[in-house]
């Protein structure tokens, strides 16, 4: 009886095992280094990446390196930003892979200005903009992104603007809406201190009825939790 159950669970237990290191051993990783184009040394850069075309599994780095797994062979998108270089966008295709295994692609950023633009109808998103979580508190590492939203606004005289806060899925659908609507209140209250007219400085909320991300993971989420300007009039 002993033997006979050892010939039965082997084999399956071994099926098992040797697919487990084929998945291992066929994973693709993105990598790179992220440095300035005129020196060469490295930058340290908010990279944020996604899989094409649904953004279904994404990431944050605040690295002068990037290194992440490409599942399922799509493609990913990347983009990095550094204060005092333009943004970086780049597509990473697993198909590039040397031997099989790494994409790698260092990312030289250009110096120059990282200012948006202000066309009407353009979508800024303030990625910096921090929040504790379920709060509408502004974090003080939040002061340089409010400061350029103020700086643009006080540059544009007859810039009208559209806040719109977006919270995460998870919880409450009627209470994330509530903590959007608040935290798009904070970032105005911050303007208007600052003596940018009411009038110029609308509000929306959707709380999460709006991910940028459906991937349930911490990066996925802290993602999804943002404030977006649009703006209206320039």
């Amino acid at each position: 009886m002993g033997r006979k159950f050892f010939k039965l669970v082997f084999p399956l237990f071994f099926i098992t095992t040797c697919s487990l290191c084929q998945t291992e051993d066929s994973l693709i990783v993105a990598q790179g280094k992220i440095l300035s184009a005129s020196t060469k040394e490295p930058v340290t850069a908010r990279i944020t990446y996604q899989s094409l075309p649904y953004g279904n599994k994404v990431g944050v780095l605040n690295n002068n390196a990037y290194s992440f797994p490409m599942f399922g062979g799509e493609k990913y998108s990347i983009i990095v930003e550094a204060p005092g270089y333009s943004v970086a966008k780049y597509m990473l295709d697993p198909a590039e892979a040397k031997d099989g295994r790494n994409v790698i692609r260092d990312i030289e950023l250009t110096a120059g200005s990282s200012a948006p633009s202000t066309e009407v109808g353009k979508v800024i998103r303030l990625d910096n903009l921090i929040f504790q979580v379920g709060k509408a508190r502004l974090s003080p590492d939040s002061h340089s992104e409010l400061e350029a939203v103020l700086n643009m606004m006080q540059q544009n005289k007859k810039m009208v603007i559209q806040l719109e806060g977006h919270t995460d899925f998870q919880g409450d659908p009627k209470e994330n809406l509530k903590l959007s609507q608040m935290r798009v209140d904070a970032v105005k209250k911050y303007l208007v201190e600052k003596d940018i007219a009411k009038s110029r400085v609308k509000t929306k909320a959707f709380g999460g009825s709006q991910p940028l991300s459906r991937d349930n993971t911490p990066e996925a989420h802290r993602l999804n939790r943002r404030v977006e300007l649009r703006i209206l009039e320039n």
